[in-house]
Formats: structure tokens, C-alpha cells, sequence
């Protein structure tokens, strides 16, 4: 697998003569098993610094412990959803399909390759990221979202070289 981006598993695939495949996902680095074992560590020193305070009187701080807790579990669990978050941009002589797809549902944008556009927009403003999109005939489809802007570049440019300009179609082979 080559590691185009930082953060980004892409693996260009032949998936026939003449086409091309790119897969993108967000960078989980942390394991079921090390977010567990993230969460009980934490969950064992605010729990002991709590129940010490408790024992000298200072009992209100447990409730807020415990709200402490379930708000860091909370935002674990989201964070590890996110693991599951795919997509895959096919580029054939044809068509450009993107389908996106996550544990409960999978969603595929089909675009025309002659007439596709690869849109790179400027962000709002210095705290919004930028924005990669797929468009045609009035359809659009945003990519990577989970992306840094670096790498978002990057996928733009490479998505350039596949797709090409309107009424330019560059050969895959």
C-alpha cells in the first residue's frame, strides 16, 4: 500500500486496463483496545482523586467526576466511528465514481469523466478548511472532509492528472 498522504491510506488500483482507484479514510491511529485501556486509566485516576476529596468532605466533586467521564466516553466512541469512514474514487476512460461509505450506509456519486470538474475552493476564512469537490451537470460530491489542507492538495492534484480538464480526458494507461 502506498502512503500518498500523511493520514491517508490511498492505494491507486488497477481495478481494469484503464482505470484507477483511490481510497481514502481518516487516521485512526488508536485501537479499540487502546482507547478502552485510554478511557479506564482515565476513569481510575479522576475516580481515586475524587474519592480521595470525597473522604475529606469535598463529596460534590464525584458528580462532576462522573460527568467528566461519560463526556470523555462520549467523544472516544464518536472519534472511533469514524474509523469506518470510507471513500473510493474510481476513475475509468468513462466515468468517475465516488462511493462513499460508512458502518450504516454507502453512498456512490457517478460522474461523467469528459465533463467532471476537481474544484479546490478557497476556505471562508483562515479557521475554515478548504474544500475538494467532484462536479458536474449541476451535481457536486465533497471529498475528504477528514482531510488536512496539505493533504487535500495533494488529492486535488492527483485527481487533476486522472481526470483532466472539461472536454480533456487524459489517458489512464
Amino acid at each position: 500500500m502506498n502512503k500518498l498522504f500523511a493520514g491517508v491510506a490511498s492505494r491507486p488500483v488497477d481495478v481494469a486496463a484503464a482505470s484507477q482507484r483511490i481510497e481514502i479514510s481518516p487516521n485512526c491511529s488508536l485501537s479499540v483496545r487502546g482507547a478502552v485501556g485510554f478511557f479506564a486509566a482515565l476513569c481510575f485516576v479522576s475516580f481515586s482523586i475524587a474519592g480521595l476529596m470525597a473522604v475529606k468532605g469535598f463529596w460534590p466533586i464525584l458528580p462532576f467526576a462522573g460527568m467528566e467521564m461519560v463526556l470523555l466516553g462520549w467523544a472516544l466512541r464518536t472519534s472511533m466511528a469514524r474509523r469506518h469512514y470510507r471513500q473510493t474514487i474510481t476513475v475509468t476512460e468513462a466515468d468517475v465514481s465516488v462511493e462513499s461509505r460508512d458502518r450504516a450506509q454507502c453512498v456512490q456519486v457517478v460522474f461523467p469523466r469528459h465533463w467532471a470538474q476537481v474544484k479546490l475552493r478557497r476556505p471562508a476564512s483562515r479557521l475554515h478548511p478548504s474544500r475538494l469537490t467532484i462536479e458536474s451537470h449541476g451535481r457536486q460530491c465533497e471529498l475528504g472532509t477528514f482531510l488536512t489542507d496539505e493533504e487535500r492538495r495533494g488529492l486535488a492534484a492527483q485527481l487533476q492528472r486522472l481526470i483532466g480538464r472539461v472536454n480533456e480526458s487524459p489517458s489512464l494507461a
